[in-house]
């Protein structure tokens, strides 16, 4: 048997036609990202993803009025939500068994023929985005903002959230975090929801899998973790010394490189770009400022540049959002990728099974209870 490799690095798990990374480009579909993330709206890329096309302006009219209609969801979830321990209960978890119950609310959960698995893809990426701004809300004493259906799905979202109509400034930032984080080739997430739905699970399941799988702190947590270590160093002076303090202890520094990219992730400077205009918008220069400083050192004293996380914490925190709903809304973003995956991974099936390279003791003889010492 060929011997295992850790982490199944460099291995070639399935074919997809969904996105790449090559050469440090990624692209969905073949398009670039950085014409996704200057040119196209979240909708766009939800079709292009589960499409394999852009759409017409007669399609993405179509798609952004299912999406709109689809963005409320049953009152049971609402109460379920309320019925948690919010002091305690992380979003990742409340989300998680959130979307495994809407699957009970769905009548076509277990209807397995495309059109339906189509229909049920607009629901859960429809609604997804609504749990995380109830469970937002209701842990802070407010209630659910019902979405509304002349918005878009980034205004939506903010809307939800914040319970008034966003800013420009604010849509575009929003937006442009969701396209740039909706896909990426064969994540560990994306790979836990392929190897749950080829044994032929419903969708609910294999995005319930995937969001368990992102809840892990070194797949989905780490913008989190990035605004965590921005709030210990607290001002600009202190950002250096507390990196060299870091690398002296050979810990991680969150936010920095990334396993796929040799040169850099081609989706930072995106979210860098939107963290300087909002931070100096809303008057918080020193995190944009920190973050360059920090990215600079790190890439000068160890070769590792920024990934997307690094910079998506700084533009969140300048939108007022609390720092836990950070995977979450990577969650809502990552949904269309998942939902785009299980998708073909059901057009062309076969059950994901892969060997395991055994290291335990040679075959040995059984030894009856009394005699063993």
């Amino acid at each position: 048997m060929t011997t295992s490799t850790k982490g199944l690095e460099g291995i070639v798990a399935t074919q997809s036609s969904i996105s790449s990374i090559i050469d440090d480009q990624l692209s969905y579909v073949g398009y670039k990202i950085d014409d996704l993330a200057v040119k196209s709206s979240f909708e766009e890329v939800i079709y292009l993803l589960w499409n394999l096309k852009l759409p017409t302006e007669d399609e993405l009219a179509r798609i952004k009025t299912e999406l709109a209609e689809n963005m409320e969801i049953p009152n049971a979830v609402i109460e379920h939500l309320r019925s948690y321990d919010l002091s305690t209960v992380h979003p990742m978890a409340a989300l998680r068994t959130a979307v495994s119950l809407l699957g009970l609310y769905d009548s076509e959960a277990d209807v397995m023929d495309p059109e339906a698995n189509k229909r049920k893809a607009i629901r859960i990426q429809a609604k997804i985005a609504t749990i995380v701004a109830a469970f937002s809300r209701i842990r802070n004493g407010q209630d659910p903002v019902k979405p509304k259906k002349n918005l878009g799905y980034a205004e939506n979202f903010l809307y939800m959230l914040n319970g008034k109509e966003a800013e420009d400034i604010e849509i575009e930032a929003i937006n442009k975090a969701l396209v740039l984080h909706a896909d990426h080739e064969l994540n560990a997430s994306t790979f836990t929801a392929r190897v749950c739905v080829a044994t032929l699970s419903d969708i609910y399941s294999g995005i319930t899998a995937a969001i368990s799988a992102l809840k892990g702190p070194l797949h989905g947590g780490a913008n989190e973790n990035v605004m965590k270590m921005l709030t210990e160093i607290g001002e600009e002076e202190n950002a250096i010394p507390y990196i060299e303090e870091k690398l002296k202890n050979k810990e991680k520094i969150m936010g920095m490189g990334h396993r796929v990219y040799q040169n850099g992730d081609p989706r930072a400077k995106h979210l860098k770009k939107m963290s300087e205009e909002l931070t100096k918008l809303t008057g918080q220069e020193k995190w944009y400022n920190m973050s360059v400083e920090i990215e600079e050192y790190v890439k000068e004293s160890k070769g590792l540049p920024a990934n997307v996380d690094f910079y998506s914490a700084s533009v969140y925190h300048s939108l007022g959002i609390d720092h836990d709903l950070f995977t979450p809304i990577f969650a809502v973003s990552r949904t269309s990728g998942w939902l785009a995956h299980i998708l073909e991974q059901y057009d062309n099936n076969r059950l994901i099974r892969p060997r395991a390279e055994y290291t335990g003791p040679e075959l040995q003889d059984y030894v009856e209870l009394p005699q063993r010492g």
